[in-house]
């Protein structure tokens, strides 16, 4: 698993408000980014986003590992650019 490619479809996620959305802004499949959530809860051990077939929530850990994944990718993008 991309670690980083894992975060930046987490955060992608919780920005568009749903799978289905993250999917089609980031043009994957729906397979392939609910599949690539899952390896990342299972990679850390937690739930991160409580998920039901009408809406999403965070739980706590999720929500505490978005500000660290942004405050990553943030770095990762600096970077780049420098």
């Amino acid at each position: 698993m991309d670690r980083l490619a894992a975060m930046q479809t987490f955060v992608q996620i919780v920005d568009a408000g749903s799978l289905s959305a993250a999917a089609r802004k980031s043009g994957r499949s729906l397979a392939s980014t609910v599949r690539t959530l899952a390896a990342l809860e299972a990679h850390l051990g937690v739930r991160l986003i409580e998920r039901t077939t009408r809406r999403i929530r965070l739980t706590d850990e999720g929500a505490s590992y978005r500000e660290h994944a942004r405050a990553v990718l943030r770095l990762a993008d600096d970077a780049d650019n420098a």
